[in-house]
């Protein structure tokens, strides 16, 4: 609705335009020449076409129904451009190429199919009046006698008028379905540079602090484990040492992560099976409680042997977190699906289902944001190590997602050889 809305302040403004080229040009050749020209007629259509614009501006400024508005003034230049035609000398005019600027119109402000009917709606204006002043029905527009013109040249006129205004919507519809796609590619390109951005931010900045913190972090734990063995403590003062140095575990677990994120390292690559690294991941999960009966697994990740070239551990941490947060989305059990397959000889495709409780709109678009979390427990870290580690294997991940309907991802990575 916004583009609409901001294609037809750009439609009301070019409108503007020509009337006033219109009115000038007009104006020239009132002066310049002693031919009759049906100039108070057509000063009334141009005073018809400035009246028409400032309706258009209140009706934009007060009217929330911006389709309407804008087939409306498609609607009323049509019927604008015929009577310009009819003043001009019907066929022997040069008006009815203003037909093609609604055209136009039609396929940037609103759609393909407001386009065609803009087209049809012009050739039908066209049509019947040429028709209605060639057969005599709409009398000739001037004092000079009417011109001779044949049926069989004024129907030839027609058809070839036609054939323009439909060759127009078609190459003005496939000129305006490549803009919008290059400006969707160019609006989803700028996401992705600010994303790369903050992550570059977030390393920066957690890189110094987590450095400052883990080796205090370090001394702390290992005092109180020191202090917890030379006491002689109680049974509760044990308890709470075991927490600190369990949070202590944690954070130090925690900075890992953001180290994980932030940091370039080298890393080591080599050929490994796909589907035996999660399987590897599944069987953690499972000897960690996380992954239990209530979870149904399928796919054919047991089936298939795809081999990639690649570094193992960066792919244990891609499936963990994302079977992590599956199971965080079925609180109460669910099936998870897993299938890996080769669609052409370039790339490899990953692709995990889940029937968990989706994701609405606002979490799809921050799903890889460092410290976003649509959980309450978690961090919103993991995505974001999933989303740099695809990037640095030049591949990509998809997302199809709708709240309570499960979650579908798709990861592509290349298929590379081993130097």
């Amino acid at each position: 609705m916004e583009e609409i809305k901001k294609g037809l302040l750009w439609y009301i403004i070019f409108r503007v335009i020509i009337v006033t080229s219109l009115a000038i040009s007009a104006i020239i050749i009132q002066f310049s020449t002693s031919t009759f020209l049906p100039l108070n007629a057509f000063y009334l259509l141009i005073v018809a076409a400035y009246f028409l614009s400032l309706i258009y501006v209140i009706l934009y400024f007060w009217n929330k129904h911006f389709i309407f508005q804008a087939y409306l003034q498609i609607l009323m230049d049509i019927i604008l451009i015929t009577a310009l035609v009819y003043i001009s000398g019907g066929i022997k005019g040069t008006f009815y190429i203003l037909y093609i600027f609604a055209i136009i119109a039609a396929s940037m402000v609103v759609s393909k199919r407001a386009a065609y009917l803009a087209a049809a709606l012009s050739a039908i204006s066209f049509g019947v009046l040429v028709d209605g002043m060639v057969l005599g029905a709409i009398p000739y527009f001037g004092p000079e006698k009417p011109p001779d013109i044949s049926l069989g040249l004024a129907i030839n006129s027609i058809v070839i008028a036609w054939a323009v205004f439909f060759l127009v919507a078609v190459l003005i519809n496939y000129l305006t379905e490549k803009i919008r796609r290059a400006q969707t590619e160019l609006k989803s390109a700028s996401k992705e540079l600010e994303l790369k951005k903050r992550l570059a931010l977030a390393g920066e900045v957690f890189a110094q602090v987590a450095h400052e913190i883990r080796n205090p972090l370090a001394a702390i734990s290992g005092s109180v484990q020191v202090l917890k063995k030379e006491l002689g403590l109680n049974e509760e003062k044990r308890n709470l040492m075991d927490i600190v140095v369990k949070e202590s575990q944690r954070v130090s677990q925690l900075l890992d992560q953001f180290l994980s994120l932030t940091s370039v390292r080298e890393e080591t690559f080599s050929w490994i099976n796909l589907p035996q690294v999660l399987n590897d991941t599944l069987m953690l999960l499972q000897r960690s409680g996380e992954l239990d009966e209530k979870f149904k697994i399928e796919g054919n990740y047991t089936k298939t042997g795809i081999r990639y070239f690649g570094n193992e551990n960066q792919l244990k941490q891609i499936f963990w977190n994302l079977l992590r947060n599956s199971i965080k989305a079925m609180p109460n059990g669910g099936r998870l699906k897993f299938d890996f397959f080769i669609p052409n000889k370039k790339e490899i495709h990953i692709k995990f289902a889940d029937t968990g409780r989706g994701m609405s709109e606002e979490e799809k678009e921050n799903l890889f944001r460092p410290f976003y979390s649509g959980f309450t427990s978690g961090e919103g870290i993991g995505l974001s190590i999933v989303r740099r580690i695809i990037d640095d294997c030049n591949g990509s991940i998809q997302v199809n997602s709708e709240l309570y309907k499960g979650t579908e991802i798709l990861i592509v990575l290349p298929r590379q050889e081993a130097s």
